[in-house]
């Protein structure tokens, strides 16, 4: 079990350091949702399922979900200019 987690440790570095040095915001969202699941997972595997479902719902779906619909709202303000 611990090389579960440390290799899911790993797995959530990489995918924290992809969500701070990609330049192209819709490439940080899908980032930041990666980094979500691997958290969740993590979670899963500490044995703590509850806080492993708040952070798919809220790290994995809803958080990039608003980053979504704020990236497209500024894309439409941008073409009405």
């Amino acid at each position: 079990m611990s090389w579960l987690v440390g290799a899911l440790l790993e797995l959530t570095a990489l995918a924290g350091s992809l969500v701070v040095l990609s330049r192209d915001p819709r490439r940080q969202v899908y980032a930041l949702c990666a980094n979500g699941l691997v958290l969740a997972l993590l979670f899963f595997a500490l044995q703590a399922p509850d806080v492993a479902l708040s952070e798919i719902t809220i790290g994995t779906v809803v958080t990039p979900l608003l980053f979504f619909v704020a990236l497209a709202a500024a894309a439409m303000n941008k073409a009405r200019r």
